[in-house]
């Protein structure tokens, strides 16, 4: 899959590209990232690509015709039949999800937006999906792009050392992960201690174990979450028993 990031900061992306257990997927071209950089489209003889905003006020927009520009390259260089959605990171945006994640299987074009914006011309014609990481404000869209592009990265096949891994992750299954213990055995404290299911060697009381983590973990942090997989049918007997028990516990 192709994603060309349109960014007045291509150098943000580089280390990210490079290092780290996602770099497998980036060098491998199975996620195949091309950045553009959008002062090669600005408006002569400065390359300027923004403005100040009409009606006043604070900041700068990007401009319409650079971005339509570096839009234009970019559907000529990818030359597909169906062209890829245009992807526009932005507060007013729908929460990004990890079931959204998986949906990029032809790639996308990520428009990293700066200053106040983009003009919404700009928007209205060309934006297919704006998507936001949450409700708190980024300088500007090269953080959010990369954080798609990670999560779409690790989701390919031979990126993670376990190919189970990403199935177990928070929100892969409706649920958030369960907690997770490694060597020492037994720590200072008393709560140093892992828990004795874990080192029982029974994979089925290990599963149900953390299945119950997870179910306990999600109901108390995000229990929209667990109201959520209730609708779809993602929960069985076992599960509701689980979280009955719990409320019971807490009465």
């Amino acid at each position: 899959m192709r994603f060309d990031v349109i960014t007045l900061f291509p150098e943000l992306f580089q280390a990210h590209l490079v290092h780290g257990v996602t770099r497998r997927a980036f060098e491998s071209r199975q996620v195949d990232v091309r950045l553009w950089q959008l002062r090669d489209f600005g408006d002569p003889p400065h390359a300027r690509v923004d403005d100040r905003p009409y009606g006043g006020g604070p900041g700068m927009v990007l401009l319409v015709e650079p971005l339509e520009r570096a839009l234009a390259a970019i559907r000529t260089d990818r030359d597909e039949a169906a062209p890829a959605p245009l992807v526009n990171f932005s507060p007013a945006g729908k929460p990004l999800r990890q079931e959204a994640v998986g949906t990029f299987a032809a790639g996308a074009v990520l428009l990293c937006a700066r200053y106040e914006g983009v003009d919404q011309r700009f928007i209205d014609r060309h934006v297919d999906l704006e998507l936001s990481l949450g409700d708190f404000v980024l300088s500007g869209g090269e953080i959010p792009a990369l954080a798609l592009l990670d999560a779409v990265a690790r989701l390919q096949p031979g990126v993670l050392g376990d190919a189970r891994s990403h199935e177990q992750d928070s929100f892969s299954a409706d649920l958030l992960d369960c907690p997770h213990y490694s060597r020492p055995e037994t720590l200072a404290g008393t709560d140093g201690v892992v828990p004795q299911v874990l080192l029982s060697g029974n994979h089925a009381a290990i599963e149900r174990w953390r299945r119950d983590r997870a179910l306990a973990l999600t109901a108390s942090r995000r229990p929209e979450l667990i109201e959520a997989a209730e609708r779809a049918g993602r929960l069985d007997a076992a599960d509701r028993t689980s979280l009955s028990k719990r409320n019971e516990r807490k009465l």
